[in-house]
């Protein structure tokens, strides 16, 4: 409920609620806020935590930060139910055991798990969102940076293929919030080992050439990889997509019929169509809907691609600000060292927000200040 006041906020809204209705969603909801008897609620400026810092900070100091020590042992305890409820393969893996046949159970309870990291993410995200001191006091829990990063790289091998988009973003999202501001949080990350992405085709450049990097890696390492990777993918399904624009077969000359001059006017006669015309028309009518199918998918896995490059990117960016060590470190494992590949993902990135949201939002003057201090590395 409180979130509908948001609406207000959204120009593209304005049509689906009039003043008076919005009005009354508010009483209510204020009734709703004064019958729970919240007197840190600002009921004159409800947006919770982004939009309102003082009920961010009340959220966050609340009994020594119980919000976030729970949260975050819940984020890392849905990771381990997760893996055990593996809804990619179906099936249940208990500990010291195989993995058992798929039970009714596994995608009832691994959805809700799934629901379930999505809102707690939502949560630490809203939390830590240009927040120093929630950042740092969320890095602060045992294993959560790790968590998150696994949410990056690991957790989306055990959902399904719809969904791990989603929770991958989710967790670039909350990686970005705790470094941007956090110089103890950015320590710890770089300092981090971890695995490479579940889904990586990089190898080691040793040895077999099929051999892909194996074990732990710096997480600096493993971020670049995931970035040089999508940026790669998104090339590629763009590539596909244009040839699919350009192979498209062009309109054909409407021969159902034909225009006719009779008694002073002009009329649209109908011209008798044999079953083998009418077969004809109905294969390149199926033709073009297949291409144009096969066009909305590679524009949608680039869309996928491109974000995930972008978000990748942002965090290496925000990494690197204030730090010429992290600078070098991430120099390191780009192609020739240059930071040319990530601004221009960065640039394009910046373009659609501009035209999808508000200018000047807090997530477009990051984009901005990050481009800005790439260029001058």
């Amino acid at each position: 409920m409180i979130r509908l006041l948001e609406l207000e906020q959204d120009a593209s809204s304005a049509k689906l609620l009039n003043e008076k209705d919005m009005n009354k969603i508010k009483e209510k909801i204020r009734r709703l806020c004064e019958t729970v008897h919240n007197k840190h609620l600002d009921l004159e400026n409800i947006t919770v935590t982004v939009h309102n810092p003082e009920n961010q900070s009340y959220l966050i100091a609340y009994k020594d930060s119980q919000l976030i020590v729970s949260s975050a042992k819940a984020l890392q305890h849905c990771e381990e139910l997760i893996k055990q409820y593996n809804r990619a393969e179906n099936s249940i893996c208990l500990p010291d055991s195989k993995p058992l046949p798929h039970q009714n159970v596994t995608n009832h309870v691994g959805k809700a798990v799934e629901d379930c990291m999505r809102a707690i993410i939502g949560v630490l995200l809203n939390l830590t969102n240009d927040n120093e001191w929630g950042s740092t006091k969320t890095g602060e829990q045992d294993g959560l940076i790790g968590t998150a990063m696994n949410c990056v790289l690991q957790v989306p091998k055990y959902l399904p293929q719809e969904q791990r988009f989603d929770i991958r973003v989710l967790g670039l999202g909350l990686l970005i919030n705790l470094v941007e501001y956090s110089a103890r949080n950015r320590h710890c990350l770089v300092n981090m080992e971890t695995s490479c992405s579940f889904d990586s085709s990089f190898y080691s450049g040793e040895g077999d050439d099929s051999l892909r990097i194996a074990g732990q890696v710096h997480a600096v390492q493993a971020l670049v990889q995931l970035f040089l990777e999508r940026e790669r993918a998104a090339q590629l399904a763009e590539s596909k997509t244009d040839e699919l624009i350009k192979d498209a077969p062009t309109t054909q000359h409407d021969k159902s019929g034909e225009w006719q001059e009779t008694s002073g006017e002009i009329q649209w006669v109908s011209t008798e169509r044999t079953d083998g015309t009418e077969e004809k028309n109905k294969k390149e009518e199926d033709d073009e809907e297949l291409d144009l199918n096969k066009a909305l998918q590679h524009a949608g896995k680039h869309m996928e691609d491109c974000i995930v490059a972008s978000y990748t990117a942002l965090l290496l960016g925000c990494l690197c600000q204030e730090s010429p060590i992290n600078v070098t470190t991430v120099r390191e494992y780009l192609p020739e060292g240059d930071f040319s590949i990530m601004t221009e993902m960065l640039k394009k990135f910046l373009s659609f927000m501009n035209l999808t949201c508000a200018v000047g939002t807090t997530g477009q003057k990051s984009i901005s200040r990050v481009i800005e201090y790439l260029e001058h590395c």
